[in-house]
């Protein structure tokens, strides 16, 4: 068992008398292949809610677990980025998988993947016809996707962050550049779709959680690369969601937003809930500099073959102006002050 933490002796001491224990160690070792929930370890464990409960709570207390809501439901994970979750991770690490009873817990994870698997197929195949359409408006999602990526370059990722991040989409083609990748939505049923699709592509250390764009539990400065991709137009303020993004990018980090240009399809607006018919260029690089980010790129996606369809689509990225160990004071925080 190895560790990039040290522990003082009174610290070590209380995190291994807290993993100490049959079920809790079997709980490790099913975090350590991903976040579940209390409601998922209580299926694969054949155990009841409160005593499960009691197991994760005691372990969170000593810093092993980290804890996230998502409406009703309560979401554990092993965080390595912190020294109690880089124990328990090498303790899980450390377990023998062919163990009968690690290898039923096995087991069980996986059925609990394929049915979850399977509701997030069949909330998707509900709202499917309506993506077709929208889709079938505008340059094809691959071409987005490829302009995505030549936008955020080949340089490795400390710490991503996808705002509204729906079927896990962008992750799924960003995630594995990042030492840390987040998604965030609103909505409990396209999370359930982004983690199936997530887990699906082998992918199942992404952290995924439910979240307000305008109140984001993030600390300031703690990602590199924020990614809003065909969000705002369903926002009533999309000046300050931008804001918000911004505040958390460290210096020099890059927010790269992806929406429609202007147009005039008002059953958008009246059928689909689109607050804004599209983003003008200006407007764009406007709310940019008011959030501290410089834009370095504005452009239509298009097909390889030319095409833009009927909305057209636009990427911006924007780059906090700050250097590497220079913090002037940007508008936001003058506002926050």
């Amino acid at each position: 068992m190895t560790s990039r933490f040290h522990h003082s002796l009174p610290t070590l001491l209380a995190s291994l008398r807290a993993a100490g224990e049959e079920t809790r160690l079997r709980i490790l070792a099913l975090l350590a292949e991903g976040e579940l929930s209390v409601s998922d370890l209580t299926d694969i464990l054949g155990q009841s809610q409160p005593r499960i409960s009691r197991h994760l709570k005691l372990m969170a207390e000593a810093g092993l677990l980290r804890r996230s809501r998502e409406g009703a439901f309560a979401f554990f994970r092993l965080d390595d980025a912190t020294p109690g979750g880089a124990l328990a991770l090498a303790l899980a690490r450390d377990l023998d998988p062919a163990d009968p009873v690690l290898a039923a817990d096995g087991e069980r994870l996986a059925a609990v993947r394929a049915t979850r698997a399977a509701a997030a197929q069949s909330y998707f195949a509900n709202v499917a016809r309506e993506w077709d359409q929208l889709r079938s408006l505008h340059v094809p999602d691959a071409a987005v996707e490829a302009a995505v990526e030549a936008a955020v370059g080949e340089t490795p990722l400390q710490a991503l962050l996808d705002l509204g991040t729906g079927t896990g989409r962008m992750l799924e083609r960003l995630a594995p550049k990042a030492a840390r990748a987040v998604g965030v939505d609103a909505s409990h049923a396209m999370l359930a779709v982004a983690r199936a699709n997530l887990e699906k592509a082998g992918l199942s250390r992404v952290e995924l959680r439910q979240g307000d764009i305008y109140a984001l539990p993030f600390a300031r400065g703690s990602f590199d690369l924020v990614i809003v991709h065909q969000v705002l137009h369903f926002l009533d303020d999309p000046a300050r969601a931008l804001r918000e993004a911004a505040a958390l990018l460290s210096p020099g980090g890059r927010l790269i937003l992806v929406d429609f240009a202007p147009h005039e399809m008002e059953f958008l607006r009246t059928e689909h809930a689109h607050r804004r018919l599209g983003f003008e260029k200006d407007e764009i690089a406007a709310w940019f500099a008011e959030a501290g980010l410089d834009c370095d790129l504005a452009e239509e996606v298009t097909a390889p073959d030319g095409a833009c369809g009927q909305l057209g689509v636009m990427l911006w990225r924007g780059r906090d102006r700050r250097l590497q160990g220079d913090f002037p004071i940007r508008q936001f925080d003058r506002e926050v002050a």
